[in-house]
């Protein structure tokens, strides 16, 4: 993706839990309400991977499981938030996204799209010019919108 360097690593607060992966194949934000909730954020940015992709060290991540077939991992000894999880048919395998907050180096990686647009907190609009999903952007939908929406 762009400038993104090769190489992903990262971890969560305490250093406990640690991945390293090779460059994402899509970097995005995502306003829908259960990564939200996930987070405490009212939006959330992602590194996306096949989950082939990325070498866990140290301790195991949790695993909650938010929904039918999506998981949520995250730090057992501090806690902090650290995938989104699930199988994605558009792209033919178990998708992971990282929270690019928990990059080594997260300035490096920059979204290129939202998706659930629709569930954004409508207080908070991102001013740029980036195409906006109502729902998942890998099922051939195409973004409603490029750059901020006028309020709801």
């Amino acid at each position: 993706m762009g400038d993104s360097p090769q190489k992903v690593t990262g971890g969560c607060m305490c250093g406990a839990v640690r991945y390293e992966a090779p460059a994402p194949h899509s970097i995005i934000y995502c306003h829908c309400r259960d990564c939200r909730r996930h987070s405490g954020a009212p939006l959330v940015s992602f590194v996306g991977y096949l989950r082939s992709d990325i070498a866990w060290s140290g301790d195991a991540r949790q695993i909650y499981h938010s929904s039918e077939n999506i998981e949520r991992g995250f730090c057992g000894k501090c806690g902090t938030p650290l995938t989104w999880e699930g199988y994605v048919e558009e792209l033919g395998g178990d998708l992971i996204e990282i929270f690019i907050s928990t990059t080594d180096t997260p300035d490096e990686y920059v979204p290129t799209f939202h998706i659930w647009h629709d569930e954004r907190v409508k207080w908070l609009e991102v001013a740029d010019d980036l195409p906006r999903y109502r729902g998942w952007a890998h099922d051939g939908s195409e973004p409603y919108a490029h750059g901020p929406v006028a309020k709801d």
